[in-house]
């Protein structure tokens, strides 16, 4: 068993979804970042990093848009197979971009570009209840999800901007809600971004799945950053939950193993980087 992983000179075998799985099940906080490259991907991985996430965030740190809505298959394709080659231990997931995943038929066919062309082992699609068939569509055909709730950054235009979601009760009970269909439907992992304390407990008390927060307080399973926000390149200003691991590091290998540490030690999200 494991054969490729000798010839790899690896001493233990890959992340994969059962992993995640039992790293909740055992309260091993989950480390993961985004990746754009080769090079970076190299790095995190040899950080240690549990997950890697070819992020349609590419839109605003690599292509310099406003927002990631101009992303399109091809890009995601195209940093997705090239992040694989940097990948040894780390699990690396793939977002379906902007409108493509309108339709069940629409995302199998492009789930199947991300993991057939670009490497990937999982997909990640925004959208709560609405998304029902196409996850039980990917489900169906052993396509690992991952879904994601909260702030919805392919919804910007609608909900006028990068804010803070379910503050008011009726919107965390509808979050709540749609992270429990969503695992009903047969997502194998959750992304809840930019919300409140309190409801990434009251997700964490409702669901079994897998949790990975962004900016959702210490009390999920995981936590994930933008790559280049945690090592200080994003210019301007940065969101309150992240933290530039560059300062006291001397190399990027050290900034990122510090913020893997920091993730396993849960020193990471402090109080500063939680909303409220």
């Amino acid at each position: 068993m494991y054969k490729q992983l000798q010839q790899r000179g690896m001493n233990s075998p890959p992340i994969n979804v059962s992993t995640l799985r039992r790293m909740k099940t055992e309260a091993e906080p989950i480390a993961c970042l985004t990746a754009y490259d080769a090079s970076f991907a190299q790095l995190v991985d040899m950080a240690g990093t549990d997950l890697v996430l070819v992020g349609d965030s590419l839109g605003m740190v690599i292509q310099g848009q406003e927002t990631t809505v101009p992303v399109t298959v091809d890009d995601v394709v195209y940093h997705t197979r090239i992040v694989a080659r940097g990948l040894r231990r780390a699990f690396l997931v793939a977002d379906l971009p902007f409108m493509s995943y309108a339709t069940p038929e629409q995302a199998l066919d492009n789930s199947v570009r991300l993991m057939q062309e670009g490497g990937a082992k999982m997909v990640k699609l925004e959208g709560g209840q609405s998304q029902i068939a196409v996850v039980e569509c990917l489900a169906r055909h052993d396509i690992p999800v991952c879904a994601h709730v909260g702030l919805k950054p392919q919804s910007v235009h609608k909900i006028g901007g990068f804010k803070v979601q379910g503050r008011d009760n009726a919107a965390a009970k509808q979050m709540t809600e749609d992270a429990k269909a969503l695992e009903g439907a047969g997502a194998d992992l959750m992304l809840l971004e930019c919300v409140p304390n309190e409801v990434g407990v009251q997700i964490s008390q409702c669901i079994g799945l897998p949790i990975i927060g962004i900016g959702a307080g210490p009390s999920v399973d995981g936590q994930i950053l933008v790559l280049y926000d945690m090592l200080g390149i994003t210019q301007g200003r940065t969101p309150r939950f992240v933290q530039n691991f560059t300062i006291n590091t001397e190399t990027t290998l050290d900034a990122l193993q510090a913020y893997v540490s920091a993730v396993k030690d849960r020193s990471y999200p402090a109080k500063e980087h939680c909303f409220s």
